[in-house]
């Protein structure tokens, strides 16, 4: 699963680092990321794991990193 949101962020990120240096805890707001940058992410990748963000995950912390991308991800879809 990190493969693939690496590759989405790296599409849509918007970052100003490479992706593959990035720690899956590291903050990507830091690594350049904008809040703009942020929902085509999450449009990104509510489309390639066919889920849809409800509006209390609609939050900086759930995409600050690759880490709470992949935490957020799989409540959503159960863990698959």
């Amino acid at each position: 699963m990190n493969d693939t949101i690496r590759s989405i962020l790296k599409e849509h990120g918007r970052l100003a680092v490479d992706v593959g240096a990035i720690a899956d805890d590291a903050d990507l707001y830091q690594a350049g990321m904008t809040s703009h940058a942020s929902v085509n992410l999450m449009l990104a990748l509510e489309g390639a794991f066919d889920v849809e963000f409800p509006d209390r995950m609609l939050r900086r912390r759930v995409f600050e990193s690759i880490s709470s991308i992949r935490a957020a991800i799989e409540e959503l879809t159960g863990g698959a």
